[in-house]
């Protein structure tokens, strides 16, 4: 029998350490202000960011990809720990611990997912989950589907469109959309997935034609530069008109491996992290149909010099400063 208690571990609040410049707000860092959230506690959390760890990697092991995104959330608030907080109230910062992954019990730990988001939501919050491994691509998104009965978009910055058909081994960090896809067309519902930074070196011609097959928008990384701004703007633009709600998801395999090299399937000729993507990015998380985003694919292991985490951590950063959840 399911029992959440299995998988969730709460945040201790001695993680949370690093400088101190000072104890005014124009001096703070995150590590003096996130405050802990235990979700078998409810209480109101509206406007709150509220982050949740995935330290999973068994759907990348089932992939055969390269391990070690397990250790991407401890990682991942360290780095953020250290970061400056800038226009933000400090209030809002709250960390609601880990969903974990015990025995290999994917499908388990992808339903207590499910589970978490579905409280942090319920009780006002904006999800914002540190993977981890893509696997949790899918729970995320149930968790989300719960909570709502409109039109989630998903926009996914990924090499990959993660549409792989579930083999005998069960799912994994490749199928996340290929279930979200099952399930939207037993609700009679088409996929709203705009997959930004597609590779053709790592997605099959059977892959392609899935995704046009399901309705599915991509930019390819080749394309994804400021001289089609135009086209990729509008894209975008008339992506969001046909959503309701809206859910970003970045696969930090997106980027080229200069810039990431520690992630699970790194990219040589990866979408840069540059002014064009900052100007997408921040046009997603600015949208006032943002509900929740994730960051997969961090890989401690094979980091160097913290680039990939500090990127990662970025990010976040720029989704918490930059939303209109508050």
């Amino acid at each position: 029998m399911f029992n959440f208690d299995n998988y969730y571990t709460a945040t201790d609040p001695a993680i949370w350490t690093g400088r101190v410049d000072g104890v005014d707000l124009t001096g703070l860092r995150w590590h003096q202000v996130v405050s802990t959230l235990d979700l078998r506690r409810p209480r109101s959390i509206k406007g709150c960011y509220v982050l949740l760890g995935f330290p999973v990697d068994e759907g990348v092991q089932r992939n055969m990809g390269r391990t070690g995104a397990a250790g991407a959330p401890a990682l991942l608030r360290q780095t953020l720990g250290n970061i400056p907080l800038h226009d933000v109230d400090p209030a809002v910062l709250l960390d609601a611990g880990d969903i974990c992954c015990p025995q290999h019990d994917l499908e388990g730990a992808q339903k207590a997912l499910a589970q978490a988001v579905k409280m942090i939501v319920n009780q006002g919050g904006f999800p914002l989950l540190l993977g981890g491994g893509h696997e949790m691509t899918y729970g995320h998104y149930t968790g989300l589907r719960q909570t709502t009965n409109g039109r989630i978009g998903i926009v996914n910055f990924d090499a990959h469109f993660d549409l792989r058909p579930i083999p005998a081994g069960g799912s994994n960090s490749g199928t996340g959309f290929y279930e979200i896809a099952r399930d939207e067309a037993l609700r009679g519902e088409p996929i709203h997935y705009l997959a930004l930074g597609i590779q053709r070196i790592s997605n099959t011609k059977a892959l392609f034609e899935a995704a046009a097959k399901l309705g599915v928008r991509w930019v390819e990384a080749d394309d994804f530069h400021v001289a089609n701004q135009t086209v990729i703007n509008e894209m975008v633009d008339s992506f969001l008109d046909g959503i309701d709600v809206l859910y970003v998801t970045v696969d930090l395999d997106v980027f080229a491996s200069p810039f990431a090299p520690g992630v699970s399937a790194p990219a040589y000729n990866g979408v840069l992290p540059d002014a064009f993507f900052r100007s997408i990015f921040t046009k997603l998380i600015r949208s006032e149909k943002l509900i929740s985003v994730d960051i997969a694919e961090l890989n401690p292991t094979y980091d160097i010099d913290g680039r990939t985490a500090k990127l990662a951590a970025d990010l976040i950063a720029k989704v918490v400063c930059g939303s209109k959840t508050t």
